[in-house]
């Protein structure tokens, strides 16, 4: 069976994306930093469609965690096809308000992970079989900004940037490409207002906020889109049209 990572899987987006890798056939590695119980949760539903899962706890930022998370997955399911980096953190604060350490804790995170993780699982991706693959979640903020996520915004744009260097320095072998959601239901939201969830809902053509689901069809299509390298799918509803 082919085998996929998915970083920051214990919940949200990421638990979407294990989820829909699994029916379509993925054994999956779960990983988390702090939420092991949640992480077990996906481990459920991902045996639960019929495919093996393991669950590693390691923070990606770390490049030690991140090489032993792969080699653990690699160890699991012999070998690792596909890569899907999501773990990220956030963080609302106005610049003259933010830490230099929370500002690189957010970069460490959501742009470091995914470098260590995609450079530990190279070996096990140039030996696989299955069309390898790597999918980096962005964000709609890397393109529009944000005034009190600044750090944030600045993480997923630098995230781009390493979509596109990796796509070049894999190809042939590899494609690496990002998808960048943009207002998705996930418990980091779950604290705004029924006013604020409107004001949301009014900026988006489709007029629905996005689901996890909607996510991991994006990062299904780019894992199977052979043809299809460096380039970002936008996942937002119509929100960013111009």
């Amino acid at each position: 069976m082919p085998a996929a990572i998915v970083t920051g899987s214990s919940r949200g987006i990421g638990r979407g994306v294990a989820e829909r890798y699994a029916a379509d056939g993925y054994d999956v590695a779960v990983n988390y930093h702090t939420s092991e119980a949640k992480a077990e949760e996906t481990a459920e539903r991902v045996r639960a469609a019929g495919q093996e899962a393991v669950v590693v706890g390691a923070d990606v930022s770390d490049p030690a965690a991140a090489e032993r998370l792969v080699e653990e997955a690699a160890a699991a399911f012999d070998g690792v096809d596909h890569v899907v980096n999501n773990a990220g953190i956030d963080q609302h604060v106005f610049t003259e308000e933010l830490a230099p350490e929370d500002f690189d804790r957010v970069m460490d995170v959501n742009v470091n992970s995914a470098f260590n993780v995609t450079k530990a699982a190279l070996p096990h991706l140039r030996e696989s079989g299955d069309g390898p693959s790597v999918v980096n979640v962005s964000s709609i903020l890397a393109f529009t900004g944000a005034p009190i996520e600044v750090h944030y915004a600045a993480s997923k744009g630098a995230l781009l940037s390493l979509t596109k260097s990796h796509a070049r320095d894999f190809a042939p072998e590899i494609r690496v490409n990002a998808v960048a959601p943009g207002h998705i239901e996930t418990d980091m939201v779950s604290d705004r207002t029924e006013e604020e969830l409107a004001e949301e809902i009014a900026e988006i053509p489709v007029g629905r906020i996005g689901q996890v689901e909607d996510i991991a069809d994006g990062c299904a299509y780019l894992r199977d889109a052979g043809f299809v390298t460096g380039e970002t799918l936008h996942v937002n509803g119509g929100e960013l049209m111009r």
